[in-house]
């Protein structure tokens, strides 16, 4: 069944509590997904230090700080390492590509979790209250975040099941619903140099829009392709650094809500994960057309 949330901060004064808010829209989540969940949180100085690259890994056997001089001897530059439950988040003056190649070659068994400028991602396998509260969510700050509470039906519960699927520089995906051609798709994106994490049917989705980004494509159009490529029951929730789009299937049977202020958008798959968020009294809300692509600008 799966829930979604997602909030795009527009007014800076309420940056600091974005994780707050966060965590508040994904614990009403919880009852759409209680085996596993993931955020992922744009611009929080004290997981993601301003003007670095960021790599977020899962299965790293050895200390933060140990790892991030590993690393660190490999780049020959100053890594830093910090461990947010079971994410290691190493970040190091240079481009988050280069920190991402230089970690995989130490630690080829570790998954990754997300990569980017500003960009953390966390995930874990419980009940999503409880996840929040284990990372500190409530004390996140930034700009944007998603997060995703999920219950599996395709792949087995583990943290690489989990949501989002950040596969891109700076770029996340979470989903609600079933992709029925998946497989095949995946075969093709394997022949044009595609690698794949899981057997999760959100990381064709997610490995699909990324490749078609680094083809120099925008958002929007990637998702109208993805629109005429993939069968299925889908709401999706793609971000990136500085954006924030929303597209559903041509059924549209998964549920999903949007609602916009002066000074933020957000969406969930249900109204009750929004209820608590500043000004939502006034907001325009509504429900997404089918395959419409909304989009946000920072």
């Amino acid at each position: 069944m799966c829930g979604i949330v997602g909030l795009h901060l527009r007014n800076p004064e309420l940056y600091p509590r974005l994780g707050e808010l966060l965590a508040g829209m994904l614990g009403e989540m919880q009852d759409r997904g209680a085996d596993s969940a993931g955020i992922a949180v744009y611009g929080d100085p004290d997981w993601t230090p301003p003007g670095n690259g960021n790599v977020c890994l899962l299965g790293v056997d050895r200390d933060p700080a140990g790892a991030a001089a590993a690393v660190g001897d490999t780049l020959g530059t100053t890594v830093t390492g910090k461990l947010v439950e079971n994410t290691l988040i190493l970040s190091a003056p240079v481009a988050s590509e280069e920190l991402l190649g230089a970690a995989r070659g130490l630690f080829p068994d570790s998954l990754v979790a997300g990569f980017g400028a500003d960009l953390a991602v966390l995930k874990g396998v419980g009940a999503p209250r409880d996840l929040a509260k284990s990372w500190g969510l409530a004390r996140a700050s930034g700009w944007q975040g998603v997060g995703h509470t999920r219950m599996a039906t395709e792949s087995a519960v583990t943290p690489s099941g989990a949501h989002p699927y950040a596969v891109g520089p700076e770029q996340c995906l979470v989903h609600n619903g079933s992709f029925a051609n998946h497989a095949t798709i995946r075969r093709d994106l394997r022949r044009e140099g595609v690698e794949f994490d899981s057997e999760n049917d959100t990381e064709v989705g997610a490995r699909f829009v990324a490749h078609r980004l680094a083809r120099g494509g925008g958002v929007e159009p990637a998702l109208k392709e993805l629109c005429d490529t993939f069968d299925g029951f889908y709401t999706l929730l793609v971000s990136h650094r500085d954006s924030f789009a929303v597209v559903r299937d041509a059924i549209a049977c998964k549920p999903a809500v949007i609602a916009e202020t002066d000074d933020w958008v957000a969406m969930a798959s249900e109204f009750r994960a929004l209820a608590h968020l500043p000004g939502v009294s006034s907001a325009r809300i509504w429900e997404p057309e089918p395959e419409v692509v909304y989009a946000w600008t920072r």
